[in-house]
């Protein structure tokens, strides 16, 4: 079945594009919603604007429709990432590049297509990963429509995964700076995996010696033991310090870790994790500092859980990471790695390397692409799934909730028939 009209619209998404050189920089400050100071990486008119992406609708010959979306993360540009993904200049780049590609493929199968437009070369240049992110979305998306099966089935049938049956995947629900508030509704809710807490400046939310987080984490823990209704309720504390432990701690591994050990005891006796306690600014002696402060862990006899982002962004990152050790966690930022095929292989090599696979990405994408990520999670068994798109907790987590139960009933269902 053959792709006969490609449509495309301009869409938004679950939140903003924040410039996250100025932020970390300290030379800003909040003004309600807005930053105010002056925008210091490449393509931002100011510090936080509003997301945008690229709907694909790809119609095949009998009328089925495969959906994709074309976004990309919140920190966009930083951390080794992509430019800025503006929607009015590469819809018209799509036009013109990619849908007379499109025009005529059969999505029969998925994977050869996928891996076919994640690797295309325009001027002998790749695409923007946001562009590769959409189209194979909807790639996969229009096979299995075609096919009239759920797209977890797809990855499964096409990548050989074995797993008998189809299970639900913990949900990580993310706070941004409502750290507070999202607690208390993560709480109620029950969530898997919680806050994110969005520790991204050492002055106001670390503390010079930890001393802001701990008082958190205090509160955190004695919020969840008084209000939790459900005293079976167990949640996994994960918090995302965007490389302020290394701010703080002047990338001393000794310090860092220690500091994350006192922190592991406030926690008992719920599992800690931590994303992204370092970030030296460049790749190689960022994944040499996980991997240092995991054997600093261990050797303390921690069962904290370091989990890998910033320079952890595509498929030969993730295997340089899980090959040296550089974390227990990684996590998979879905449209940082263009394809969603490379989701699909970085998440089964996290799994036979025995670190943990996490299904990440960002709150600035969309429905569309977080459902399109539910499934691969469900197939490739992932150890964790972000809540998303958006910073609301609970709309993310109906999103991804949602689609994980739907999936998974429909999915174990058809085992039976």
């Amino acid at each position: 079945m053959k792709i006969k009209h490609v449509i495309l619209s301009r869409s938004t998404t679950g939140f903003y594009f924040d410039d996250q050189k100025a932020i970390k920089s300290g030379k800003v400050s909040h003004d309600g919603f807005f930053y105010s100071g002056t925008p210091q990486t490449e393509g931002f008119t100011s510090i936080r604007q509003k997301g945008e992406a690229i709907s694909i609708q790809l119609i095949l010959e009998d009328g089925t429709i495969g959906y994709g979306d074309c976004a990309a993360v919140q920190y966009s540009g930083a951390g080794g990432r992509d430019p800025l993904f503006l929607a009015d200049k590469n819809i018209k780049f799509i036009e013109k590049n990619i849908v007379p590609l499109l025009i005529g493929v059969d999505v029969t199968r998925f994977r050869e297509n996928a891996e076919k437009f994640d690797r295309l070369l325009i001027n002998g240049k790749h695409v923007h990963t946001a562009i590769r992110y959409g189209v194979t979305q909807a790639l996969l998306s229009a096979t299995a429509n075609f096919h009239k099966l759920t797209m977890a089935e797809i990855i499964r049938k096409e990548y050989n995964i074995k797993n008998k049956t189809y299970k639900k995947i913990p949900i990580f629900s993310q706070s941004g700076d409502n750290r507070y508030g999202a607690a208390d509704q993560m709480i109620i809710s029950k969530a898997e995996i919680l806050p994110h807490a969005l520790i991204n400046n050492v002055e106001e939310k670390l503390g010079y010696n930890g001393e802001i987080l701990y008082e958190y984490v205090k509160w955190l823990i004695n919020r969840i033991n008084t209000k939790k209704i459900d005293p079976e309720y167990h949640p996994v504390i994960q918090l995302d310090v965007y490389g302020t432990m290394g701010e703080a701690f002047n990338l001393d591994i000794s310090k860092i870790g220690d500091y994350i050990i006192s922190l592991e005891k406030l926690c008992h006796p719920y599992e800690l994790r931590i994303e992204g306690p370092v970030d030296t600014g460049e790749k190689m002696s960022t994944m040499e500092a996980l991997r240092d402060l995991r054997v600093y862990l261990e050797s303390k006899g921690s069962n904290v859980k370091i989990v890998a982002d910033e320079w952890c962004n595509t498929l030969e990152d993730i295997k340089m990471f899980a090959d040296n050790k550089a974390g227990h966690i990684l996590q998979i930022k879905t449209p940082d790695l263009g394809g969603v095929n490379n989701v699909v292989e970085a998440a089964l090599y996290c799994n036979k390397k025995d670190i943990g696979s996490y299904i990440g990405g960002t709150c600035n994408e969309t429905n569309i692409s977080a459902q399109t990520t539910t499934n691969i999670a469900i197939a490739c068994n992932a150890k964790q799934m972000l809540g998303k798109p958006g910073m609301g907790v609970d709309e993310g987590r109906m999103i991804i909730k949602n689609e994980m139960n739907r999936v998974v009933a429909l999915a174990n269902a058809r085992l039976k028939w």
